[in-house]
Formats: structure tokens, sequence, C-alpha cells
């Protein structure tokens, strides 16, 4: 039977530019080489030299497929992932991401025909690219089923988080949602970074996409491989180093995620915030937005700052190992942004959630949905201006993190035992395989 799972497929998996997708991406990559199949993961040589290593056992049957990005006018050297961008140049990087079509179907041209395509739902270009090579399409939607029945509705400009997706891109001309649209259109199936288990309310609604009539699966919610204790590469890690010296349970980490830095005013009022609130504090700090290209933690960190709070706390610019430091004992709560990636990563550990979504997208209805769970608080905003002030972010800190044992904790401890149930993942991964074969058939 040639939909037959016995026979290794040949999968080809095309991630959005953005770290909070390559890296779900690389564990499907993972697992689907874990049971034997061969997976081609396409992006730019920038991102693929950034990607962690697979393990050795599944490593041969994953090839890397470097596809060069076109310069765009306005787009800073070397960008070629959201990390690289601020805000305003996003619009630029998915410009210069639809250069890719032309490199991306020559790759298929050359490749012997692949089973299926797995394509980020942004990558309408890979989309058409598939369908031109008569290669079968599946889109991958990377966010909460509550926000696909939103995104699956008539499309409205209400919601602010919502205009991200509806306003016309001036760069590209496409909106976002324009593309998840041609995507979705293109596909045989689309799959879902969720599970009933974790959104019991939301998934049984999600069968089809309303407008396309595509088929909806869930795929799990790829999370991290756990790593209760990692340290290896990490081991001189000052990060790690300093929370070894840290009571259990003390510290709330901070990490708004890399796509959408704070403004330095921003930046200001949650370092006062944390002093403020007199908790113990890990703070993973990308450089403000408007700050120098060369500024450091004393620039752009208010004056005395680090010399009130040193023994209490720790401003790290740069890179950390976020799930290491997720895992480790010492970290009581999660200041967090409440992109998906994220939001996963610190439930996997039963990390209670301070909540500050900075962009529009799905932070924000994450955040809702997290807060409705009972897992943690979102931080005061402002009514007019969606601001937020050091006095709010201090008392929902301190209230968060102090929850041990309390109503956050036990929340998030339930929902700790849904995202490490890797057997439920791993039924999710041969759910998706087998909805795929009988497609084949």
């Amino acid at each position: 039977m040639a939909g037959s799972a016995s026979r290794p497929l040949h999968f080809v998996i095309c991630p959005w530019l953005a770290f909070g997708h390559l890296l779900p991406c690389l564990e499907l990559a993972h697992r689907l080489a874990s049971r034997g199949h061969r997976v081609s993961f396409v992006s730019t040589p920038r991102n693929i030299s950034r990607l962690p290593p697979l393990p050795p056992a599944v490593a041969p049957l994953v090839d890397f497929v470097p596809l060069p990005l076109a310069h765009v006018p306005g787009l800073p050297d070397g960008a070629e992932a959201t990390s690289d961008v601020g805000d305003d140049k996003a619009e630029l990087l998915r410009l210069a991401s639809d250069g890719l079509a032309a490199p991306f179907s020559e790759f298929l041209r050359a490749a012997k025909k692949p089973d299926w395509l797995i394509v980020d739902i942004v990558n309408n270009w890979a989309a058409a690219a598939a369908a031109e090579h008569k290669v079968p399409c599946v889109a991958l939607l990377q966010c909460a089923a509550r926000m696909f029945t939103q995104l699956a509705g008539p499309m409205s400009h209400n919601d602010d988080w919502m205009k991200t997706y509806t306003v016309e891109s001036p760069a590209s001309g496409v909106s976002i949602a324009e593309r998840c649209a041609i995507t979705l259109k293109a596909c045989k199936l689309a799959a879902l970074r969720s599970c009933l288990e974790w959104e019991p309310d939301a998934v049984p609604l999600v069968k089809t996409h309303p407008q396309s009539g595509t088929p909806v699966v869930t795929l799990g919610l790829l999370p991290p491989p756990p790593s209760a204790d990692t340290r290896g590469k990490d081991d001189d890690d000052t990060t790690l180093r300093w929370l070894d010296a840290q009571p259990a349970k003390s510290v709330v980490y901070i990490a708004l995620g890399s796509e959408v830095p704070l403004r330095e005013e921003q930046v200001h009022e949650m370092a006062l915030g944390l002093d403020l609130s007199g908790t113990r504090f890990l703070w993973a700090l990308r450089r403000p937005r408007d700050a120098a290209p060369d500024a450091d933690a004393d620039d752009v960190l208010p004056p005395g700052f680090e010399e009130r709070t040193r023994g209490r706390g720790l401003v790290v610019f740069g890179w950390v190992p976020q799930v290491s430091i997720l895992a480790h004992g010492a970290v009581a709560a999660f200041l967090t942004h409440c992109g998906w990636s994220s939001t996963i990563e610190g439930l996997q550990f039963g990390r209670p959630l301070v909540m500050l979504p900075i962009a529009t997208g799905d932070q924000w209805p994450n955040a809702r949905l997290m807060e409705e769970r009972g897992v943690g608080l979102r931080v005061p905003r402002d009514g007019n201006d969606g601001s937020f002030h050091r006095e709010g972010l201090a008392a929902t800190v301190r209230a968060v993190t102090a929850d041990q044992g309390g109503t956050f904790a036990a929340n998030a401890s339930k929902l700790q035992l849904v995202v490490a149930d890797r057997e439920c993942h791993e039924r999710c991964i041969d759910g998706f395989i087998q909805q795929l074969t009988s497609y084949m058939d």
C-alpha cells in the first residue's frame, strides 16, 4: 500500500524565520526522524548555523537545506531571523522571505519528489512552490487552538492584537492574514501545535478551517527535550552558577522573547519594578530597540540599579540557556511575553507566569488564556496607552512569586502534567503521520 506508515517517508519542513518557529520545527524533525522518516529542513544559512545539534541517533536522517536570503534595502546585513531586526523591520524580513520562492522551487525541482511538505502557515510562497511541483502540503499553525478559532472567523480590527494579521503590509502588499489564507487553500491538511489534553474546550471546535474547509489535526505541543539537570555545554554558564547559589523557588526569571525588545523607558520601568518588588530575579535582557548598537547593561539600566539589587538580582545581555534556567530548582516564576513557545516551556516545568505581552499577535490571547487557566497574573496596563508601571509590575511579581503551594502553583502543576506527558505528544505525532498516510492511499 503506497501510503503505508511502514514505508519511510520524506518530509520537507519549511519554518518561518523566527526561532519561536524554527526550534519547534526542529523538534518536529527530531520526532519524525526518530520514527525512521527522512527530513529536509529548509531555512537560511545563518539560521541553520544557530540551531542546536540533533541527537546523534536521528541526525543522519535530517538534512539541512540552506537557501540564500535575498537582499532587501533597509534590512540590516546578516539579518535572517526576527531576532535580528526590530519590529519596524519585520515586514522587510517577510519581503525578503518571499525571495526564497525561486531557490526553494529549484530545490524541489532537483530533489526526488518528497512525500510531504510541512510549511509554516505564513510561508505562502512555499505552499505555492509545492503546488507547482505537485508535492502535497501541510500547513503548520504554531498557535493555540483558541487563537485559531478567532483567526478562522471573520477578520476584525476591533482587537489590537488582530491588527498584525489584518492590516495590509506596505512592503510586500500582503497581510499576514492573506498569507495564511493562501497557504491554507493550497494545503490538504493543517497541523495545530496543541492537543485535546491542553485545550479540551477549543480543540474540538477546529476540525476544519471554516473558509477553506481544510481539515485540522493536532500535532502535540512539541515541548523541548526535558532538561531537569542539563549541564554539559552549559557547565560554566554564569546564569546557572548564579542560580545554584540561590534558595529553592526564590527567583523570578524574566525573558520577553527575541522578536520585540522593550524601549529604553520600558526597560527602566521594569528595572524599577523589580527593585521595588524586593524579589530575587534573573533577567535575560535584550538591547532596547532605541538604544545605541554598542550599548551595554550599564548604558540602558537606571543609574544605581545594579548596585541596589546586587546579591539578589542578575542581568544578562544576550543568549541564555532558557530551558535549563526554567528547569532549575531556584526558579519560582517566569515573567514572560507569552509567546507560544515560551508559554509551553515555562509550564513544562510547572512555573507560574507573570504575563507581560509586548507585541501584537498571539501574545495577548495567550496571556488571556493562561490567566483563565489560573496559572498566573497579567501585569496591569494603562487603559489609555497600554503602558505598564513599576508599582503594578512589582505587585504582580510579588503575588505570583510568593504563591508557592498556592493556586497559581497548583494550576501550573496541572498543566505541567500535560506538557511533560511525552506519551501524549508522541501519540499526536503518530496520529499526524497516520493522517498523512491515509491521504496517500
